[in-house]
This record gives C-alpha cells, sequence and structure tokens, in this order.
C-alpha cells in the first residue's frame, strides 16, 4: 500500500472546485437514462456518450461498447506496477412514476437547502449517477494535481442495472481480458448511518419463484362446491404456511446448507454499532421483530437467508363479495441466501415441497424468477484496512465492516468470472428515496465522497 505525498493538494483542488462539480453532475443527472422503458433508448445511449466524453476529457481512454440491449462505458489507463482496480457503477436509472409525487421535474435537477443541509434533488441524484460522479471527480482531481490519472485503473460502467443487467454477464464474459483486475470496486450502497462510512464485505444471493395451482376448469360457486372440490388457495396457503416452524426457522429440507454462523470478531464489530431493532422497525409503522428466534437484528437482516412470500393472488378481490372457488390461485416467493447456500437446490427443495401439497386432481407450474450466489469478500486482504483506514480519516468516525440484506449480483460476477474481490463503498443515505419520488443525494455525500475516493485511490496504489 502506497501513501500519496500530495494527497492534501487533490482534496484541496476537490474542494475548490465543488461548484463545477454539482453542475456537471446536474447537466448529467438531466439526462433521462430509463432504461426499462423502450421509449427512453436514445436517452440511455445519450448519456452513455456524455460519460465517455466526460472521461475522455479527463484523460482516461474511453470507449461506449455496443451490446444487445444498452451500451457498456468502458474507460482505461495505463497499467502500473501497484495494483489494478476495477471501478463499477450504472448510468441508466428508474422510472419516475407517481410524477405527481414529484416536488420538481424529475429531470431538471436543483441543490435544495433542507433542516439537515444541502441536497442535490433529481431522479438518479443517489441511484447511481451522483455515486459514480464521485470517483471521477476523484480522478480529475488527481490528474489536476500530479498531471496524470492513476495508472491501473479500469471503469466500466453500465446501463441496465436498473432493467436486470441482461447483458451483463455475456459482457464480462467476452471482455474478461481487458477487465480482470486485482480488486473491484463498486460505489451503489449506503453509509452505514448519518456520516458514518462504511464497506460492505458481505451481500445476500436471491431465488426468486411464481408458483401456479390450478384446480377445476372454471371458478365454482362456492355454496354448490365449497367442501367438496379442491380450492387452489387454500391448497397453496397451506404449502406456504409450512415452509417456517413456530421458531421462524425455514422447514425447507437442507435450506441451511453453506449458512454459516457470525465468527466472534463479525458478532463483536456489529454489536458495537449499536443496531436498534424496535428502532428501525419504527420507521415503517412497527416495533416487534420477527424472525429466528435467538438471532439479532443485523444477523437476521445480513448474515441470515430468509424465505418470503411477496404475492399471492387468485379469486375475487374486488369490491364487493363473489362466492367463489376459484380455478387458480398464484405466489411469489422469494430467499435471500447466504454463504455458499446453492440458489439451485433451494429452488428444487422448495418445489418438492409445494408438490408434496397438491391434491391428486391438482396441478402446479413453476417459473423461476432468476437466482444469485451470496457474495462474501476477503477482508484479510490489506485493502480492506487501508480503505478503512482512508474512510475514518475522512469522515472523522471509524468505518464499519457491514453486510448488506439486498443484492447486488455483479460482485458475485466479478468474484466468479474475474476472479476478483470487491469493495462495496457508497456514500448514499437511508433517506435518499432511490426508486421512489423526490429522490436526492446529500450534498456532503457527493462532495466528502469523492475525498474519499482520493484517499483510497492514495493508499492503494
Amino acid at each position: 500500500m502506497a501513501t500519496d505525498s500530495r494527497l492534501d493538494e487533490v482534496l484541496e483542488r476537490l474542494d475548490a472546485g465543488l461548484p463545477e462539480a454539482i453542475e456537471r453532475l446536474k447537466a448529467f443527472l438531466r439526462i433521462p437514462s430509463i432504461s426499462t422503458d423502450p421509449a427512453f433508448a436514445a436517452d440511455v445511449r445519450a448519456a452513455a456518450h456524455w460519460l465517455r466524453e466526460e472521461l475522455a476529457g479527463v484523460g482516461f481512454d474511453a470507449a461506449v461498447m455496443d451490446t444487445p440491449g444498452h451500451p457498456m462505458v468502458v474507460a482505461r489507463t495505463p497499467a502500473g506496477e501497484g495494483r489494478s482496480l476495477l471501478f463499477y457503477g450504472h448510468y441508466d436509472v428508474q422510472p419516475v412514476d407517481p410524477l405527481e409525487l414529484w416536488n420538481r421535474p424529475p429531470f431538471d435537477p436543483q441543490v435544495e437547502d433542507t433542516p439537515e443541509g444541502p441536497v442535490i434533488r433529481g431522479r438518479g441524484a443517489a441511484d447511481d449517477k451522483g455515486q459514480l460522479m464521485t470517483f471521477v471527480e476523484a480522478c480529475r482531481a488527481w490528474k489536476s494535481v500530479h498531471g496524470a490519472l492513476p495508472p491501473g485503473l479500469i471503469l466500466l460502467f453500465e446501463g441496465e442495472e436498473e432493467s436486470g443487467s441482461t447483458n451483463l454477464q455475456p459482457f464480462l464474459r467476452e471482455n474478461a481480458g481487458m477487465l480482470r483486475a486485482d480488486l473491484a470496486l463498486i460505489c451503489d450502497t449506503t453509509m452505514y448511518a448519518d456520516g458514518r462510512p462504511a464497506i460492505t464485505t458481505q451481500l445476500r444471493g436471491l431465488m426468486g419463484e411464481e408458483i401456479t395451482v390450478r384446480a377445476a376448469d372454471r371458478d365454482l360457486h362456492s355454496g354448490s362446491f365449497g367442501g367438496l372440490a379442491a380450492n387452489p388457495i387454500q391448497v397453496l396457503v397451506n404449502a406456504l404456511a409450512s415452509v417456517k416452524d413456530a421458531e421462524g426457522r425455514v422447514t425447507l429440507p437442507g435450506f441451511y446448507d453453506g449458512a454459516p454462523e457470525l465468527t466472534d470478531e463479525l458478532r463483536a464489530d456489529w454489536q458495537a454499532l449499536g443496531f436498534d431493532s424496535a428502532e428501525f422497525l419504527s420507521r415503517v409503522g412497527l416495533r416487534e421483530p420477527i424472525g429466528e428466534k435467538g438471532r439479532t437484528g443485523l444477523e437476521m437482516v445480513w448474515n441470515r437467508p430468509t424465505l418470503e412470500i411477496n404475492g399471492i393472488a387468485g379469486g375475487y378481490a374486488g369490491e364487493g363479495f363473489k362466492t367463489v372457488l376459484p380455478a387458480e390461485a398464484r405466489a411469489k416467493v422469494s430467499c435471500r441466501l447466504v454463504g455458499t447456500q446453492d440458489p439451485d437446490a433451494i429452488r428444487a427443495a422448495l418445489r418438492a415441497h409445494v408438490r408434496a401439497h397438491i391434491p391428486a386432481d391438482c396441478t402446479v407450474e413453476f417459473h423461476a424468477h432468476g437466482n444469485s450466489q451470496a457474495s462474501v469478500m476477503d477482508t484479510s486482504d490489506p485493502a480492506f484496512g487501508a480503505a478503512k483506514q482512508a474512510l475514518t480519516a475522512e469522515w472523522g468516525r471509524e468505518a464499519a465492516f457491514i453486510g448488506a440484506g439486498g443484492s447486488i449480483p455483479v460482485a458475485g460476477d466479478f468474484k466468479r468470472m474475474l476472479g476478483m474481490d470487491t469493495m462495496l463503498i457508497g456514500f448514499g443515505r437511508d433517506d435518499d428515496r432511490i426508486h421512489s419520488p423526490n429522490e436526492k443525494y446529500d450534498v456532503e455525500s457527493f462532495s466528502k465522497g469523492a475525498r474519499s475516493w482520493a484517499r483510497i485511490i492514495a493508499a492503494l496504489m
């Protein structure tokens, strides 16, 4: 690890250039790069070309690379003697619906004063354009001070993250030689709490399944057939109700295979964060934790697998009342996975469990909704400690190694396809309203995020 002797100059340059950096971000945010809607395909491509021009202007060898869907943007600096780094972000954004809930046009970004400080308001401000640009601005200031960009940098910016990353894995596979580095960096995450920086070192995987149970060839009158004919809703809820026991544990055979217990060191670190389950739930109108007995709140959201029913439908659910036995019932189920749990094995166990509850004259169909394994990073790599120290120095609070309850499949893709661990470092806040109306990114997060990356680059390269 190296410590750059001119780091203070880079940080001063970032502070002095903050107004111009915000204007650049606002220009980026004005491009409605909504990847899920084909009507915005030209805007997605325009955002890719805006990025390429910006990166080329900073000094990167940058290109827009086509895929069968939206393009990738790849930028590089010449290899050096030190550690090579791949930085990943995405330039596409979520749709803005419902538009009437926005306080201002979502693609007319502005800096707004709030009681918590100034924020940059607009779609994509936090997810992920603002986060992405913190790294670009750090590189810009580095180049201004040193006269050259850091060696061994690869930047990969995706245009389909918000629409399923359909073409990411093929792109990684086809361009593995160009993209492989010693370590990957991802900015699409948050801090642990306001003002406390964090490095996410483990992510849960995901397995999704849609289940359809069918019985009679039409909806039946419950007076004529009730008690005699099979009711698909009852069949389905019976099957789903039995996937958990009274202690909150999933009953599928082999479900916990590969689910690790916390190490004593990590358990102590997480306990020191002072997470309050009741306070966390109070933010959404709840108070009482429900889950595996004997587990802490952070264990349950970061380090334990789940099985959840995400939706269930069947029969008549409109206004008034209609006494029918429905012809079919449907449910959507997802599992968050940890450690080395095998999503294919869990899918097979879930299907076998449901089939065992299906009467002889009913049928069941299954439709897979993708899967990804969990990702766990090797924090014994000195780079993790160096980055943690750099974040602590910038924010004035000790950085934490944390987990994440959600899934960021690209981190697992980097591990399996390119053979490298990932440090997930982002500066978002819990109240950034990503994917919702009135998305914002704190000016402090933008400013100190760029300063943080400058410190991390200096420490790692």
